[in-house]
């Protein structure tokens, strides 16, 4: 039975080889699929397209094997991965989509996000995501070296972490009501997104929501067929 397949919230850094071992075989396993969403988040960090870690290139390889065997591959950006771009989705063989997009998923037209612009009770984080991106601050960042690059990376992920540490839970979780304005604007019954760590399947007024879990001790994806949607976990640990 055809199938469509939607992660996101990898979070891939070399600290964590687990998780890229893990996306490995997922992709392995998965290759009979028609398309792959990777829904934001895949790095932890991103640079721009022009980064030449190591990482990076085990990553790019991953996927090209992937498209090559025949499922198409939509990427998203990610509030941790904003900056990647159409020059990696090309050198993988994939697609950037545009956050939000609306697909048709088996005849159900469905909203796809990354899920933190629906986080909008984050006023401060909301006021740096509008910030960043911009395309002139963006063309500024990206005219820096990569060694420049990736050490402002560091100090930005180490200042979030620490302003995360002090919100309370619910400030981090979407709003109800931009929920429902989202479905309510695109004239859609369905949303997947991602972002909020927080895997599981809710039935709002206008529609519902599938939220995507975080790779960290298990793994997490939606498959989808024309005739049913399944959230599926599986141990990190056992595929390494």
């Amino acid at each position: 039975m055809p199938a469509t397949y939607f992660i996101s919230d990898l979070h891939l850094e070399v600290t964590r080889p687990a998780t890229v071992r893990a996306l490995r075989r997922f992709l392995l396993e998965h290759r009979d699929c028609e398309a792959l969403y990777i829904l934001g988040d895949l790095f932890e960090l991103w640079i721009g397209d022009d980064d030449d870690a190591p990482l990076v290139g085990e990553v790019a390889e991953m996927l090209q094997r992937f498209t090559a065997a025949g499922p198409a591959l939509y990427l998203m950006q990610g509030n941790r991965d904003f900056l990647l771009g159409r020059q990696f989705c090309r050198r993988v063989g994939g697609r950037l989509l545009n956050d939000p997009s609306v697909i048709n998923l088996y005849g159900e037209p469905t909203l796809l996000m990354h899920g933190d612009s629906l986080c909008t009770r984050d006023t401060e984080y909301q006021a740096f995501r509008k910030n960043t991106r911009t395309p002139a601050w963006q063309a500024e960042l990206l005219a820096r070296s990569l060694e420049d690059r990736r050490k402002l990376a560091r100090e930005l992920r180490s200042m979030s972490r620490e302003a995360t540490s002090n919100k309370a839970e619910d400030i981090m979780d979407v709003t109800p009501e931009e929920v429902e304005r989202a479905l309510l604007d695109r004239e859609v019954r369905q949303l997947i997104h991602g972002h909020t760590h927080r895997p599981a399947r809710h039935d709002h007024t206008a529609g519902t929501r599938w939220v995507l879990g975080d790779w960290d001790q298990k793994g997490w994806y939606l498959e989808a067929t024309p005739d049913s949607m399944r959230l599926v976990d599986f141990d990190i640990k056992s595929t390494s």
